[in-house]
């Protein structure tokens, strides 16, 4: 098993910051080309509170302009920090700190958001046992690097994509008939894989504790029905426990209490779907004192 922090492999993180600095630079950065190419410094400022998360993009990108460049990383991926804080120092060529300046800082702020708003949804459920888990509502293109920023900040990753686990929804069950009807096909068919069902109703609850699964997801059930589910799941025919998730109707307001319930996993699309950047900024020359 890797560890929490381990990043995408390299060739994945290479292939996103190419992508990005093609965007960017197009043909050529113009107005880096005014200045001397001639040897500087600069200095990376959060402007809030944050996590850092994110080194490895911010690396590539200034790496993939000037191989020679030095950064001098003054915090660890994961640390949280406070408005302020000088994260690095970095030393290279003028042209290539300024072309690759915002490339990196789009990585470093997308991610360093992403795992600031995890760890505090992670912060908030702490001490009743949940998982804070992600979805699939990721930032197109950008999915491998929003999971690991999501565990970075303490949470948990959701399947990958479509192919990693099988999730029978309404629409699944719906087209198979029903839902025993969809769970026996998903075992027959992809037995290696984990199982996680939807549930909309308590019957439906039962009805997939009698099939069997790795997960249930109770979707949108209100706080009274919610509990039965609980209680009903801690007594399972088989005497399997299955844990429970919730999705839906999940914010700041409403999270402690979805978690006091006693459920195993709170999903959050907003993890990853609503992502606000970390106000950052890379500036030439040295800090200031």
């Amino acid at each position: 098993m890797t560890a929490p922090f381990a990043p995408p492999p390299a060739e994945v993180i290479a292939a996103d910051v190419a992508r990005a600095l093609a965007e960017d630079l197009g043909s050529g950065d113009v107005t880096a080309s005014l200045l001397p190419d001639a040897a500087d410094s600069a200095y990376l400022l959060c402007k809030e509170d944050a996590v850092v998360c994110g080194r490895p993009w911010f690396d590539a990108c200034h790496r993939a302009l000037d191989p020679d460049v030095r950064i001098d990383w003054r915090v660890a991926e994961g640390d949280r920090v406070a408005k302020g804080t000088v994260l690095a120092l970095l030393q290279g060529r003028s042209r290539a700190l300024v072309s690759a300046e915002r490339a990196s800082l789009n990585f470093l702020q997308t991610l360093s958001g992403t795992a600031t708003t995890t760890a505090a949804y992670v912060d908030a459920v702490r001490g009743t046992g949940a998982k804070i888990l992600d979805t699939r509502k990721t930032i197109p293109g950008l999915r491998q690097a929003q999971k690991y920023a999501v565990r970075v900040g303490g949470g948990v990753n959701h399947r990958i994509g479509l192919f990693d686990a099988v999730m029978l929804k309404e629409n699944h069950v719906r087209a198979a008939g029903s839902l025993t009807a969809a769970i026996r096909a998903a075992r027959q068919m992809h037995p290696q894989l984990p199982l996680i069902v939807e549930v909309e109703t308590i019957a439906q609850l039962e009805e997939a504790l009698h099939e069997g699964c790795d997960r249930i997801l109770i979707d949108d059930f209100d706080a009274a029905t919610r509990r039965e589910a609980v209680r009903i799941a801690a007594n399972p025919p088989s005497n399997r426990r299955i844990p429970l998730e919730v999705s839906g109707g999940v914010d700041m307001q409403t999270l402690r209490s979805i978690a006091e319930d006693g459920v195993d996993c709170i999903s959050i699309g907003g993890l990853t779907k609503h992502v606000r950047a970390i106000d950052l900024s890379l500036k030439l020359g040295p800090p200031p004192a």
